[in-house]
């Protein structure tokens, strides 16, 4: 599924949101046009019913003036109708039958109200005022009256030219945003440019300027980069020292089998069969190693499963024993009787440990007598011990003794041993300590306990 363009993302999350704040903001100014017009409808229809009342006293109830014509006529911009009566209910100018009041109204205080005129909806005025024209005084009522409906149109035209303002203002900003994030990515298309201009073999950090948003983006890039290119020079590295130590073993087997066929005598033969068939054994070690070291920095995804490790130390152990007893070694194991339950992968267990003994035997020197094994419990870990009495390891060396192709002294031996046994055991969440000393070799093995 093709995932949304950064422009349109930004259309879907600003454009959307301010459309509802214009959804709303457009009903709350209908409702303020609304108020707004009954404000200045009532206020037009009280200043004509004031205009007639004065009117009326001063001309005693003749006409009305020229000016209070025009003000009734332009009350709003809609029609409006009047009706006055003088003392004692006689009539004294305007429309017949005005709208009356279901309640009484109170002298001296405009009273508003709607009421049915002809079928229509009015809003009324009523104001009574103690007035005297000519030889009478009483109560003068003027009612002043107006369609609503006029009102609502002003509240609606109101309304209506806001709605086109927020309607416009949305418009110009969907623009602004459709063709600004364009002009706010021109630097991410420069840096690009500059990413599709470089060769495979530059890794070098990115020093092209960029905006402080995506700096963080850059950064993350210069230090991939920076792994990516340390990745590779330490597996050209690998690569390199894999194929020298390759080259002796090889180099030894080539040689033994093309001198083979020279040799006559039976005796000096058969050692020579038994010297080829040790060197093959070598190159194969070495190279399953290699092969072992490799899965493990590159193969992240290790199946594991719950196991005993007393049952995988006493089947390591077993199969190992024929190869230490002929050497006329003391070959001891002792495990727990507790189990040992963990989380871990059996194959790659069951190397380190053959790794671990495989030194004992290669680096234990002549005098190595003995060899054993034991596993314990120390809090939440399951530990296994695994001793030697040969020439040990001195304890300022121990931390060399786990890098590839090391060897702390010439003899047999990849240098792989230690550094595969100490991969395996971090994959497996755990550590793995070396105890030596003049006297013999101590390694401990700490995984959690499941």
């Amino acid at each position: 599924m093709k995932a949304l363009s950064l422009r349109m993302r930004l259309v879907l999350v600003i454009l959307p949101p301010l459309l509802l704040v214009s959804i709303l903001l457009g009903w709350w100014r209908f409702e303020v046009a609304q108020r707004t017009s009954e404000e200045l409808f009532d206020r037009s229809l009280l200043s004509a019913a004031l205009a007639i009342s004065r009117d009326v006293a001063i001309s005693e109830g003749d006409a009305l003036s020229p000016g209070t014509r025009r003000v009734i006529s332009d009350a709003g911009g809609g029609e409006l109708f009047y009706h006055v009566t003088g003392p004692g209910g006689i009539y004294v100018t305007g429309y017949a039958y005005p709208p009356r009041p279901e309640t009484d109204v109170e002298r001296d205080v405009p009273f508003y109200y709607v009421a049915d005129y002809r079928g229509e909806e009015m809003r009324v005025l009523r104001l009574i005022e103690s007035r005297t024209i000519g030889n009478l005084s009483g109560d003068t009522v003027v009612t002043v009256w107006q369609h609503v409906s006029d009102r609502r149109a002003f509240a609606r035209e109101l309304a209506l030219r806001a709605a086109a303002l927020m309607a416009g203002l949305m418009a110009a900003l969907a623009l602004v945003i459709w063709f600004g994030v364009q002009i706010g990515l021109r630097p991410l298309n420069d840096l690009q440019d500059a990413i599709r201009q470089r060769s495979p073999d530059d890794l070098g950090p990115i020093r092209r300027a960029v905006p402080t948003e995506v700096s963080g983006i850059v950064s993350t890039l210069n230090r991939l980069f920076g792994q990516v290119q340390d990745s590779i020079e330490t597996h050209q590295a690998f690569i390199s020292d894999a194929a020298h130590q390759l080259r002796n073993p090889a180099a030894a087997v080539l040689a033994l089998a093309e001198s083979l066929p020279d040799v006559g005598d039976p005796a000096a033969r058969t050692a020579r069969q038994h010297e080829l068939v040790k060197a093959a054994r070598w190159s194969a070690r070495l190279s399953e190693q290699l092969l072992s070291l490799e899965r493990l920095r590159y193969d992240t995804a290790t199946p594991m499963q719950p196991l005993d490790l007393n049952r995988l130390v006493e089947e390591t152990c077993r199969s190992f024993a024929p190869k230490a007893l002929s050497r006329d070694l003391e070959f001891v194991m002792d495990t727990s009787p507790d189990p040992q339950m963990i989380m871990g992968n059996a194959l790659l267990l069951g190397e380190a440990l053959v790794n671990l003994l495989e030194n004992a035997l290669t680096h234990g020197g002549q005098d190595l007598r003995s060899i054993a094994v034991r596993t314990l419990t120390e809090g939440d870990s399951c530990v296994v011990l695994i001793k030697d009495d040969g020439v040990g390891i001195p304890a300022n060396e121990t931390n060399a003794a786990f890098r590839r192709f090391s060897q702390l002294r010439n003899g047999e031996g990849s240098g792989l041993g230690l550094a595969i046994v100490e991969q395996v055991i971090h994959r497996h969440n755990g550590t793995v300590r070396l105890k030596g000393s003049s006297a013999g070799l101590t390694v401990q093995l700490d995984l959690p306990r499941a």
